[in-house]
């Protein structure tokens, strides 16, 4: 499915409180909507320039997305109103972003190298992180009542409590980059590595890791889906790969070439949905 502005670089996507699909157009600086039946709207970021990276459902009914080059975490009602809260430091690149166990949003701040939370009126706290250059890039809420997230450039999966304790956990594998990261349905952290693996980490920081036939697919977004498996978005790959959670491992050739798959997200209708970045599409996979 088009979306209606060409060039509108589609990255986050994810699942609304209104039984459609909200995406980010990172080119366009606008916040997307779709419905299930592929009737599209697209609401302008005020911020020029935005970048509008990653996007999730917030526990007060609206959506709340991550402004990258903005240095913003926006807000958006299921009616179209925009609220930007800005970062205090510029640079700071907030990219991933996710509703926490304890009401209010959790994001990456991947240049500042900092994990920062965001109340529901705004109130913003930051937590450096103990590594230095680490990169972290997405954010999930955990089955621990935790935050989980991953530093792709020294190959480490992340944990904070909702009070900033920070613990990291090392990738065993060499040159391993996590970016995408979920609760999988073994309550378990599963993680998508741009170096061609999907891994999966306990609460206690063990690690197992599935290799894809292809070690240049650059594995990047990674959900949850209603079968019970794990979906990912392989990017350079261009396919989508389901992962059971003994690590059977099938792939799925998207239809257009060179679509270049970001993120992906478990959609209202039981179904996957994909942001096609490359060829402004959303896309579907029907389970």
């Amino acid at each position: 499915m088009d979306t209606p502005t060409h060039t509108s670089g589609p990255v986050g996507i994810t699942s609304g409180p209104d039984g459609a699909l909200w995406f980010t157009e990172n080119y366009a600086g606008n916040i997307g909507r779709v419905t299930t039946g592929g009737d599209f709207t697209e609401y302008a970021v005020p911020t020029a320039d935005p970048e509008p990276g990653h996007i999730t459902t917030g526990p007060d009914g609206a959506l709340w997305f991550t402004e990258a080059t903005g240095d913003k975490i926006g807000r958006i009602t299921t009616s179209g109103t925009i609220t930007e809260y800005a970062l205090p430091n510029a640079g700071s690149y907030p990219w991933g972003i996710t509703a926490g166990p304890d009401g209010a949003l959790w994001f990456v701040e991947t240049i500042g190298n900092k994990i920062g939370r965001i109340t529901t009126s705004g109130t913003i706290t930051e937590y450096a992180l103990p590594t230095a250059d680490a990169y972290p890039m997405r954010i999930t809420s955990g089955p621990d009542g935790n935050l989980w997230f991953t530093e792709s450039f020294v190959g480490k999966i992340g944990q904070i409590t909702p009070d900033g304790d920070i613990t990291e956990f090392t990738v065993p594998s060499s040159g391993a980059t996590p970016i995408g990261i979920t609760t999988g349905p073994d309550d378990n952290l599963w993680y998508a590595d741009a170096n061609g693996k999907i891994g999966s980490v306990t609460t206690d920081g063990d690690f197992t890791e599935y290799s894809l036939d292809d070690s240049n697919a650059f594995p990047w977004g990674i959900t949850s889906g209603s079968d019970g498996r794990l979906w990912v978005s392989e990017q350079l790959g261009n396919a989508a790969a389901s992962v059971t959670t003994s690590g059977i491992i099938i792939e799925y050739n998207m239809p257009t070439t060179l679509a270049g798959p970001f993120d992906i997200t478990s959609g209202p209708d039981d179904n996957v949905w994909l942001a096609e970045n490359y060829v402004d599409q959303i896309a579907k996979i029907t389970l």
